[in-house]
């Protein structure tokens, strides 16, 4: 390693800013909608800036809102360049980057550059003749033939909405690759030409207008085999079959990134968070996050977040249930492998892509149970060690849809393809299996409106509107204008935990991780300690610790001797927060946690 280096990666002489920092995702369809259109937009975010800012964000993660046909929610972009009309226009970006810098926050924005919408002009050229400048500015195959005559796909790869991974064109005779749904056509990184346009058109122009970074789609899965050899068949009776091999962590995948780095994040400062996916090895992470490397700052790495699903293509939203004691083992994995390193981690647990955390990781079964695991799951998420990402309505629990809805209130593509590949299926087994698995694992949960307040369509937009999509049954119980007026609310708990988070960054942002009872399947407890020795003596040697520990069930359960744990002198480890009131404080047995009760304790 580098002798230049300290912990964690941070030069000598240089703090990485965003480190510290609280990212705050906004899925810009359903954040606050300003025009009554029924759809949210940017003006709709500027208008409530507020609210992020007195929460304790510091950098706004803004989801797609580019000029797109729609198809996957803006992540089939047709122009770079535009902003899709229901969200505003370029002039709205701006105000809403000044509305961020002038409060000393951040706008990152989502960079998707695997693929286009094939509304593209770019697609446009490419599909018209094969001896277009931009033909491989996509991936064409000619067809296969089977015994038979027939034509056949250039390969047996399934693609991830239930599909094959390719699509004929009439127009040259040949098929293009998309790895996702087919209006989704896949940019070919091979071709240097593309690349720099990518960085000219979809980086340098919004980075030239202020933003401060990419969130960037599908980092690993630009450079493909481009030897295009079948999948191994792992599902006989499927005519596609699953090939994540053939695209992710690809031959030149390290060499594509590292040309984005040089010629375009470092050069503008600017901050890049990778979606890493089918990467579940540490030492697969490293390279990509690695300070020397100069490739990316930090991943989402998705093996905790994930559980629960089935593989990521057959089966995927056929719920499995799995032990605490699982989810203790990934967050201990991804908690301790930059140790020693010059790389970095980043914490979350909901996104536009998954349930909410409180419906999966916590009890939404009674409000009481609702709000005592919300705050236990705040707690959890706040003291971990890595850069914290939180998405739109994490902070007040929001929940996911009702039971009782129906798949016709279900709008997301994927969740539409693996319903619709279980009915063609017959099998009424599966059919319900994957409706169940959707109520708890499918995308549309984190996509249903923001809850705002108590009035029609939560606030959300206005009365009498139709939302694009419909807001939670709920909303009047569960909603963050009543929680800003509530001390005890779900809501408050993330702000207390967020200051604090910043205030014992040398623990909770910085700290090494311990894992504490990991076989338990109730108490979820890690020791995190200070890499930086306090002025003074303590009676841990010097360096300051924390003992976090949580009831993760809905059952009382007997707490951990901190001192013992601690390694400290009876007297010199504190309470420092709690989930519980002062008022149930008082009255609770010390010795004994409430159902998902946490609390933290810090020696001195």
């Amino acid at each position: 390693m580098d002798s230049k280096l300290l912990r964690n990666g941070d030069w000598v002489g240089k703090t990485a800013w965003w480190k510290d920092a609280v990212f705050y995702q906004v899925y810009p369809a359903s954040f606050k909608d300003s025009n009554g259109d029924g759809w949210g937009d940017i003006p709709g975010l500027v208008s409530e800036i507020d609210y992020l800012h007195n929460l304790g964000v510091d950098v706004v993660w803004l989801s797609p809102m580019f000029e797109s046909p729609q198809k996957d929610m803006g992540y089939d972009i047709s122009d770079y360049q535009a902003v899709f009309a229901s969200y505003g226009t370029i002039a709205d970006v701006d105000d809403l980057i000044k509305a961020c810098h002038d409060r000393g926050m951040k706008l990152i924005l989502d960079l998707v550059v695997n693929h286009t919408s094939d509304q593209h002009a770019w697609f446009g050229e490419s599909r018209s003749s094969k001896t277009n400048p931009k033909r491989d500015w996509y991936i064409w195959k000619p067809p296969r033939y089977d015994s038979a005559g027939n034509r056949m796909p250039p390969t047996n790869w399934r693609g991830y909405f239930a599909s094959s991974t390719w699509t004929w064109d009439e127009t040259t005779q040949e098929y293009y690759l998309h790895l996702y749904d087919t209006s989704q056509p896949d940019l070919n990184w091979e071709s240097a030409a593309c690349r720099a346009a990518i960085y000219d058109n979809a980086m340098r122009f919004w980075l030239d207008r202020g933003v401060d970074g990419f969130r960037i789609d599908t980092v690993n899965k630009y450079s493909k085999r481009t030897d295009f050899p079948n999948a191994p068949i792992t599902f006989p009776d499927a005519p596609h079959q699953p090939a994540p091999e053939m695209w992710c962590n690809g031959p030149r995948i390290h060499e594509f990134i590292r040309e984005m780095n040089t010629q375009v994040l470092t050069p503008y400062n600017a901050v890049s968070v990778g979606e890493l996916s089918n990467t579940p090895l540490p030492s697969q992470v490293l390279p990509y996050v690695s300070a020397a490397a100069h490739e990316l700052d930090m991943v989402f790495e998705f093996s905790m977040i994930r559980l629960g699903t089935g593989g990521a293509f057959q089966g995927k939203y056929i719920y499995s249930p799995f032990p605490l004691s699982e989810l203790k083992r990934h967050v201990a994995t991804w908690q301790t492998f930059i140790e020693g390193t010059d790389g970095w981690h980043t914490v979350f647990c909901e996104n536009h892509d998954n349930g909410r955390a409180v419906s999966r990781f916590g009890d939404d079964s009674t409000p009481e149970l609702w709000e005592a695991s919300a705050k236990a799951i705040a707690m959890w998420q706040t003291t971990l060690t890595g850069t914290l990402f939180l998405y739109q309505g994490q902070e007040i629990g929001m929940t996911n849809m009702p039971a009782d809805w129906g798949i016709g209130e279900y709008k997301d593509v994927e969740s539409l393809g693996f319903h619709a590949e279980a009915v063609a299926s017959g099998d009424e087994k599966r059919i319900q299996a994957t409706m169940d698995g959707l109520r708890i694992l499918g995308r549309d949960h984190a996509r249903i409106p923001f809850q705002w307040d108590s009035s029609p369509n939560a606030g959300f937009t206005s009365a009498g509107v139709v939302p694009w999509m419909r807001v939670h049954d709920g909303y009047k119980g569960l909603n963050a204008r009543d929680q800003l007026t509530e001390p005890r609310s779900v809501l408050a708990f993330y702000q207390r935990m967020l200051k604090l988070r910043k205030e014992y960054r040398d623990l909770f942002v910085h700290g090494t991780f311990e894992t504490v009872v990991p076989d338990d399947e109730a108490l979820f407890a890690y020791v995190k300690k200070s890499q930086t020795p306090l002025s003074g003596t303590t009676s841990a040697g010097g360096n300051r610790a924390a003992l976090v520990i949580m009831n993760f069930s809905k059952e009382p359960q007997r707490c951990l001797d901190v001192t013992s744990v601690l390694g400290c002198d009876e007297g010199t480890a504190r309470l420092l927060v709690c989930t519980l009131t002062e008022e149930d404080q008082n009255v609770s047995q010390r010795g004994m946690l409430r159902p998902w009760e946490g609390r933290v304790y810090v020696n001195f």
